[in-house]
C-alpha cells in the first residue's frame, strides 16, 4: 500500500497550507476517489482515522484526508493546535474553499493519473465536516456520492443567541476549553459574520434538498454531541438517501485520541464497512 503523508497542498485562496495524506494500492487501475473531511476541533490524524484510511485503500479505493487550512494545525505539526490564531480565523466558507482546492488538486495531479477515476468521487465528512461535504456535494457536479458520519444538520443552531451573541460581538472573540489539550481555543466574531453573509449557501437543509446523487447517512444511536434527530432531519430532507443507525455508537465512532490499538474500534469498523459497500455498489 502506498501511504504518502503530510503532502503540502498550496491553497488557491487562503495563505495557509492544506496538509494532506493519500492512501492507495499502486496497481495502475483507475480507482474511485474518496475524500474525507474531519470535524470541529478535529484533524486528519485524530483517533483511528489512519486505520480507516487503510481499510478504504485495501478495497482498491483512492483515499484522501486532509487538515482544513485553518484548523489550528501547521505543516510542521499537523496534530493538535499549535496555531490558535488560524483556528480563531476559521469559518465555513474557508473550509468549503479548502475542499474545492483538494478536489481540484487530486483530480489534476499527474502523479496519480493512472490510479484515480476522476469521474467517481465520494465525499465523506464527520460531524461538522459532514455539513461541509453535504454543501459541497450539492454545488460541485464532480461529486458522485455523499456519505456522512455523525453529521450536523444545522450550522445556525450551534451559534449563541441573545445576550451571549451580543457579548461575543462586543468582545470580538470567545473561547472554548479543549479538555484534552487544555487550550483556550478562540472563536473570533468573524465566524458568525461570515455565516450570516452566506447563510443561504450554508443552510444544510437547502443543500440536502438539492442532492440527486447516492447519499448515505450513518449515525450512532448513542451520539451525545450531534443527536440522532439530526440524521433523521437529513433523511427527511432527502427521502432517497439511506439512513443507517449504529447501535450504541457514540459521536466519536468508538475512537479516542490517541488511538493505540492496531485495530479499528468496533463502531468505526461498522461505519467504514457500510461506507465501502455503499461506494462499491451504488
Amino acid at each position: 500500500m502506498q501511504k504518502i503523508l503530510n503532502i503540502i497542498v498550496k491553497s488557491n485562496v487562503h495563505n495557509k497550507p492544506i496538509v494532506t495524506d493519500v492512501f492507495y494500492l499502486k496497481n495502475k487501475t483507475k480507482k474511485p476517489i474518496v475524500i474525507f473531511c474531519h470535524g470541529y476541533k478535529g484533524y486528519k490524524d485524530w483517533g483511528a482515522w489512519n486505520l480507516a484510511a487503510e481499510a478504504f485503500a485495501e478495497n482498491n479505493l483512492f483515499f484522501v484526508k486532509f487538515n482544513f487550512s485553518h484548523n489550528g494545525g501547521t505543516s510542521e505539526n499537523p496534530i493538535d493546535f499549535p496555531d490558535l490564531e488560524a483556528f480563531g480565523n476559521n469559518n465555513f466558507i474557508k473550509e468549503l474553499d479548502d475542499l474545492e482546492n483538494i478536489i481540484d488538486w487530486i483530480t489534476a495531479n499527474p502523479n496519480f493519473k493512472n490510479e484515480i477515476d476522476p469521474e467517481n468521487i465520494t465525499l465523506i465528512g464527520h460531524s461538522r465536516g459532514g455539513g461541509i461535504v453535504t454543501i459541497k456535494a450539492s454545488e460541485n457536479n464532480k461529486i458522485t456520492k455523499l456519505i456522512t458520519w455523525a453529521a450536523v444538520s444545522d450550522f445556525d443552531a450551534r451559534f449563541p443567541k441573545g445576550e451571549s451573541l451580543a457579548a461575543w460581538k462586543k468582545q470580538g472573540v470567545s473561547y472554548i476549553l479543549n479538555t484534552r489539550t487544555h487550550q483556550k481555543m478562540p472563536h473570533k466574531y468573524q465566524f458568525y459574520e461570515n455565516f450570516k453573509e452566506n447563510e443561504a449557501r450554508l443552510t444544510i437543509k437547502n443543500a440536502v434538498e438539492k442532492l440527486n446523487i447516492p447519499h448515505l447517512i450513518i449515525h450512532g444511536e448513542n451520539d451525545e454531541t450531534v443527536l440522532p434527530k439530526e440524521a433523521k432531519n437529513l433523511h427527511l430532507w432527502n427521502p432517497k438517501s439511506e439512513l443507517i443507525f449504529i447501535e450504541e455508537m457514540s459521536h466519536t465512532l468508538g475512537c479516542a485520541q490517541p488511538w493505540r490499538s492496531s485495530e479499528m474500534p468496533f463502531h468505526l469498523k461498522k461505519a467504514v464497512d457500510n461506507s465501502i459497500n455503499f461506494i462499491l455498489n451504488k
